[in-house]
């Protein structure tokens, strides 16, 4: 549960991280893939999240 826990700490990170670089860049593709990858980051999270409480 220890290594789950740490992995969904990591795409909460990432996500965040993502996040900022498509609210700092100038480029339109390059924001609309960083706000994706956020997203995408998010909903890893969220399903990480969803089954360590399910295996409580």
């Amino acid at each position: 549960m220890k290594d789950m826990q740490t992995h969904l700490e990591k795409l909460r990170v990432e996500a965040e991280e993502c996040e900022l670089i498509s609210k700092l860049a100038t480029n339109e593709a390059k924001k609309e893939l960083f706000a994706k990858l956020a997203a995408h980051h998010r909903r890893l999270a969220d399903e990480v999240e969803r089954t360590m409480k399910e295996a409580r």
